[in-house]
């Protein structure tokens, strides 16, 4: 890793980190590792190392205390959003585990008596919602829908961080391209059977970043001030559902001549099917590029080859 342009010198300090058993907090942990930053863990379960601090934002339980000397935090939490179809219950359960997890930390560190300098947040591109063949940069506008509602409430809920003086970047993800689980762990065993194929007509849109990517791209945002609110973490070359089905199938050695109907797919996942599955989203990352972040997988080739090489 350049520390000029992917994660910054050493001399991070202590960095919390929520998320962290997830397939990303786990590889932005192991960067953090890498640069010379302590990492304090924030967990649900019980607390097995004096690296880690046990909370449950929906009892609001947490030992503030334990928060205190920190130079930064990233917050990653929050329920699949492909894991269940969209119930209204499970809808709440989205909101609650970002929304209000969010605001609750961020509650948390603006109590503290020296607060981190800055607090990375997760959001996604799901923010601009179906917009067609629109190129979208961090001034578009939020779209429409129940998952733009949602995110646009998510990245609101580090308010209270924000009235601190704790500089705020939201980190709109695209989809991680990595191994070891999430999306691409689910396709690759299709594809590999001859059964990958493209959903609905294809021609929506899909913004995505490598793993390695994203997680540069985490401390790069604690490391560069000038970047604040709204980022897309977003490989520069979007792709096509099409395009990145033709190249999955390359990547594995097998044709991907399926089609997944949007019919079926509305009828098997419900809402989900058109806001996330069918959803169209062309998002770039300008102002990653433009405060000079350097990309080591910008097309989707290159990031299904460092994916499957492992």
């Amino acid at each position: 890793m350049d520390s000029s342009t992917r994660g910054g010198d050493a001399g991070i300090g202590t960095v919390l980190l929520s998320g962290a058993s997830g397939k990303l907090g786990k590889a932005i942990g192991e960067a953090l590792e890498q640069q010379g930053a302590n990492t304090l863990r924030l967990v649900r379960r019980e607390v097995w190392t004096p690296y880690e601090v046990r909370w449950k934002p929906s009892a609001e339980e947490l030992d503030v205390s334990r928060l205190e000397g920190l130079s930064a935090a990233i917050h990653l939490s929050g329920a699949n959003v492909s894991a269940r179809r969209w119930t209204e219950a499970y809808k709440q359960e989205m909101t609650e585990s970002r929304v209000g997890a969010t605001r609750f930390l961020s509650e948390a560190l603006a109590r503290l008596d020296k607060p981190p300098a800055v607090l990375v947040s997760a959001s996604a591109v799901g923010f601009y919602g179906d917009r067609g063949d629109e190129l979208l940069d961090e001034d578009s506008p939020v779209g429409r829908g129940f998952f733009s509602d949602l995110c646009a409430a998510w990245e609101a809920a580090t308010r209270p961080a924000e009235d601190a003086g704790i500089r705020i970047v939201h980190l709109r993800f695209g989809m991680v391209v990595g191994p070891g689980g999430g999306a691409l762990a689910k396709l690759v065993p299709l594809f590999k059977l001859g059964l990958g194929g493209r959903l609905g007509n294809g021609r929506q849109w899909m913004s995505w970043i490598s793993q390695s990517d994203a997680a540069a791209a985490a401390l790069f945002a604690l490391e560069n001030p000038e970047l604040t609110g709204g980022v897309n973490a977003t490989a520069p070359q979007p792709v096509t559902n099409a395009d990145f089905t033709r190249e999955l199938g390359r990547a594995v050695h097998r044709p991907a001549i399926m089609t997944a109907p949007a019919f079926a797919l509305r009828l098997a996942v419900g809402e989900m099917a058109d806001e996330a599955l069918l959803s169209s989203t062309r998002a770039v990352p300008k102002r990653l590029l433009d405060a000079g972040f350097i990309f080591a997988h910008p097309t989707i080739d290159q990031a299904f080859a460092a994916a499957l090489a492992r």
